[in-house]
């Protein structure tokens, strides 16, 4: 039996660095049940794993150790199954882009939310800030001021003209973090800026629909040169959140949650209760209607198994 972490998923194939430092490719045996998580995906990058080598060269997974956290989303198929990103985080950088194409503020709000729920430090890099015009750069450092002012460390950033890369790098170094985003914002042009002769494949945004087409097809964990590991995902369209408890979606939004404990009723739902200071701090602007929004899409999400992208 050997010990390793999965660095590399294709779906029906893991690759295993073992803890003496060898890359043995694996495949899955039997089903996992993950502690009642319905997976599409029962093995992740980043999972610490056992495998079983057989006398033919032949490797299998047959153990996962409990993870300490991990990013998961509702499975694009809209059933109650889920799909797990990627595990055992330090933290994640969520790669955004205000244009070419735009990343929707709810798309980032359940993700910032899901990493609250799950334990996982967000940064918010908000990249091609090199091609932005006068008034969506004026959008874009209102992005990044919202975020900032709620606590999410967030950074305009280029992968072309490298600015930003500094505030990025001090982030992840020394680290395993998940690089995540729609298809198109350019998380592979940051990850070869940050890790030199990668050469990761770039791909250009549909003409049609001004939209990223996938280019990253598994998900993949490399090691920096100054030390720490970059785990690369396919870049993803909708965020539909999974198993959230009604009750408990305010405690994701560090704003809301801060306010909240002001309510007149402790299981108020800040929707239409009297006495609601969370009302009464979106009507004095303290908390921005579209996290607000965010906050009760996610209710939905909860309360009648909606999945909006």
């Amino acid at each position: 039996m050997l010990q390793g972490t999965v660095i590399k998923s294709t779906g029906s194939w893991y690759t295993v660095k073992t803890d003496d430092n060898n890359e043995i490719d694996c495949k899955v045996k039997g089903r996992f049940r993950l502690r009642g998580i319905r997976s599409t995906n029962p093995v992740v990058v980043g999972d610490r794993v056992t495998i079983q080598v057989a006398d033919d060269g032949s490797a299998f997974i047959t153990e996962i150790a409990e993870r300490r956290n991990y990013i998961v989303r509702r499975a694009s198929n809209l059933s109650k199954e889920s799909h797990i990103i990627a595990a055992n985080l330090d933290a994640a950088v969520l790669v955004v882009t205000i244009e070419h194409p735009r990343t929707n503020l709810v798309f980032i709000d359940r993700f910032l939310a899901t990493a609250e729920a799950y334990g996982v430090p967000v940064y918010i890099a908000i990249n091609k800030c090199d091609i932005y015009n006068d008034e969506e750069m004026e959008y874009a450092q209102g992005v990044q001021h919202l975020y900032n002012t709620i606590g999410y460390d967030t950074q305009l950033v280029s992968a072309t003209t490298a600015e930003g890369m500094e505030w990025l790098e001090e982030k992840i170094v020394g680290r395993t973090t998940l690089f995540s985003g729609n298809s198109g914002v350019g998380k592979s042009s940051l990850i070869n800026r940050l890790i030199p002769g990668l050469n990761l494949k770039t791909g250009a945004l549909s003409v049609q629909h001004d939209t990223g087409m996938h280019t990253t097809t598994f998900s993949q964990m490399f090691p920096l040169p100054q030390g720490g590991y970059i785990i690369d995902t396919p870049g993803i369209k909708g965020f539909g959140t999974i198993d959230f408890d009604p009750s408990t979606v305010a405690h994701y939004f560090p704003e809301i949650f801060a306010v909240s404990s002001q309510c007149r009723f402790n299981n108020c739902t800040h929707r239409n209760e009297p006495g609601c200071a969370v009302l009464q701090a979106i009507e004095n602007h303290y908390i921005s209607e579209s996290r607000y929004n965010s906050y009760l899409s996610i209710l939905d999400d909860s309360t009648d198994g909606k999945y909006r992208t």
